[in-house]
């Protein structure tokens, strides 16, 4: 049943898109000055999980390299790399950089080495930028003229909410590109697509790819998993093609299986304020910092803590109920909907 297994993975990159294409089109005129020896201001992309913003930087720099080879790229997932050091490493990495690099050299010394490339212009995704524990790496990144930002979270204030005052004045006049859930419609025909590169004619139904799209409620990780699962599920049996039963298992099998992958992508300190959580049941902010700050040796900030909450909030791991003062945290289940609530 299934031909060519990378169409369905999450990384999957096609050689064409059309359905981001106002997004593309802005991405690409603020990217344009590297095609005349030009630095671009910082481009931001926000927008929720799963509306194709990582899909679509990847796929832009890649038509970008093809004008221009010249270019160089480094891609630094910030929910593992999220301090200064692992930054600066992995873009040093990326452009063959960082040889002799050991975890005590010093941070200052990894950006000489970064300085001293400037042999050609370098374009750094950073994704999941709002993980970055340590944002003056933007400030050391931005200040290097040879070093262009292309910045992806999920929401612009409370992204800058996490900026210095010396970090949000050199990014403010950035580009902003947002992205929106997607549409039932526009989502079965990202799937459509998928499929006809992934699967065997005829092993997936219009009616199910909208039964998917419907079921993923926007997010094309979500929808795209779920195909995944169906066509592992009926290769394994030996089916010709998905059937409604083996469809309605794989939905909650990927729901549950994305879960886990993010849980497992927590870094330290989140894992413990979600497992603090999940043993509370329901817990409000003051009891949730203080179970925190008795499980680990170095606790971070109030407001270091909120930031992960909210990144948290954002991936459906957790739900905010209430506001402010009334606020509790209680954990999301496989179906998005809070623990207790079905």
């Amino acid at each position: 049943m299934i031909v060519d297994g990378r169409v369905l993975r999450d990384d999957f990159v096609p050689s064409e898109v059309v359905h981001r294409h106002d997004e593309v089109t802005l991405l690409s005129e603020t990217l344009e000055p590297l095609l005349s020896d030009g630095r671009p201001d910082p481009a931001f992309l926000f927008g929720p999980t799963g509306v194709g913003k990582t899909c679509i930087a990847r796929y832009t720099l890649a038509q970008l390299r093809e004008q221009e080879p010249t270019v160089r790229l480094a891609y630094v997932n910030c929910w593992q790399e999220y301090t200064r050091f692992r930054v600066l490493y992995r873009v040093l990495e990326a452009i063959d950089r960082a040889v002799d690099v050991h975890r005590s050299t010093p941070k200052d010394e990894l950006f000489e080495r970064l300085s001293r490339a400037d042999d050609g212009p370098l374009v750094v995704v950073l994704d999941e930028v709002d993980q970055l524990e340590e944002t003056g790496v933007l400030y050391d990144l931005h200040r290097l003229p040879h070093v262009s930002l292309v910045l992806i979270a999920n929401r612009e204030v409370e992204l800058f909410a996490s900026f210095d005052d010396r970090v949000r004045s050199r990014l403010h006049a950035g580009t902003r590109v947002r992205f929106d859930r997607y549409g039932t419609d526009t989502l079965a025909a990202i799937l459509a697509e998928r499929t006809d590169k992934a699967l065997e004619p005829g092993a997936v139904s219009d009616s199910q790819l909208r039964t998917i799209a419907d079921a993923a409620s926007g997010d094309a990780r979500v929808g795209i998993g779920i195909l995944r699962s169906a066509a592992r599920r009926g290769e394994r049996q030996g089916m010709e093609s998905i059937t409604d039963e083996i469809l309605g298992a794989a939905i909650p099998d990927a729901r549950s299986a994305i879960r886990r992958k993010t849980i497992e992508g927590l870094i330290e300190h989140q894992r413990v304020l979600y497992d603090v959580i999940a043993e509370a049941g329901e817990i409000e902010p003051g009891e949730l910092y203080a179970a925190y700050e008795r499980r680990v040796d170095e606790p971070k900030t109030n407001r270091t803590l909120r930031n992960y909450l909210t990144k948290m909030v954002h991936y459906d791991l957790i739900e905010a109920v209430g506001k402010r003062r009334g606020r509790t945290y209680r954990l999301v289940d496989d179906d998005g909907e809070p623990d207790g609530d079905r």
